[in-house]
């Protein structure tokens, strides 16, 4: 069985990626690398190897895949540092022998110049370039964006203020569960038919729906009557900034609502559902397990 590696396990995808490795095979075959042992406690108790380390620090990273057959690599959340981040760990795979590594990266449509997400695709694009020539085998993982991210987009004052106020017009998204994503990331570490070397592969949902239909959904869940807004992006950010939202996360609110209404994200592929064995969870029923509390 492949000595597996995975990162960023005390956050929300590492963590449910371990889980379901947990699940499948034996602890022994599982590590992970986090900053915080103390986050990581619960799976040390469960067997699995802990390894501490983040990564720009090189030589933790290397002693960390010494033995270690498969990585999976979170994509890091610091813009600026992080394809050089991602360009240290690479090489420290390579350089420890490690035979695969999957990537977790972003859908993205392909005939289009410009991406309103530019700022956060760069480092993607420059990681699978890099993979593609380290000469590993890899598993690059497009993930669409998650549903997860829907209660935060709303707003946490939602069911108070009954509007969902975000500059996306009428674009659709093909929102896919992480959860769903977990799972058959789990079963791609795990699997020892080699079917997935050196493949991209994109994750989304079943369908594709837009902040009025979400905002319908959460209606018919809740009972209230949620509306749906779209201001222009100069309003959207006058608003958030004057509500004394940081200017990194008003930047990133608005790119990723452009990129919506520009229609990027509303591509449906079958991977998901072909590595599940079943359908992906629907939007409805992952507002229903949020809203319907």
């Amino acid at each position: 069985m492949s000595k597996i590696l995975v990162t960023g396990a005390t956050g929300q995808l590492g963590a449910a990626v371990t889980e379901n490795l947990l699940k499948k095979t034996d602890a022994a075959n599982i590590s992970i690398l986090v900053r915080d042992a103390d986050k990581a406690a619960a799976f040390k108790a469960k067997g699995v190897t802990i390894a501490i380390g983040d990564y720009s620090d090189y030589p933790a990273v290397l002693a960390a895949l010494q033995g270690i057959d498969k990585l999976y690599l979170v994509s890091g959340t610091d813009l600026e540092k992080r394809g050089a981040q991602h360009e240290n760990v690479i090489k420290a795979a390579k350089e420890a022998g490690v035979k695969q590594v999957l990537y977790t990266s972003f859908q993205r449509k392909k005939n289009i110049n410009h991406s309103a997400i530019a700022v956060v695709s760069e480092s993607h694009l420059q990681t699978e370039r890099i993979l593609k020539e380290s000469g590993l085998i890899y598993t690059i993982l497009q993930h669409g964006l998650y549903a997860d991210i829907i209660p935060a987009f709303a707003g946490d004052q939602l069911l108070q203020t009954k509007t969902i106020y975000l500059p996306s017009g009428t674009g659709k998204v093909s929102f896919a569960v992480r959860a769903d994503l977990a799972e058959a990331e789990a079963t791609i570490l795990l699997d020892q038919t080699n079917k997935f070397d050196n493949k991209e592969l994109e994750f989304t949902g079943n369908e594709v729906v837009s902040w009025e239909e979400i905002a319908k959904m959460i209606s018919g869940i809740t009972g209230e009557t949620i509306s749906y807004v779209s201001p222009s992006n100069d309003e959207f950010k006058g608003a958030l900034t004057q509500a004394g939202v940081p200017l990194e996360i008003v930047g990133m609110l608005a790119d990723f609502n452009a990129g919506i209404a520009a229609g990027e994200f509303e591509e449906i592929k079958p991977d998901l559902e072909a590595i599940l064995g079943r359908k992906p969870a629907t939007v409805k029923s992952y507002l229903q397990s949020v809203y319907g509390k």
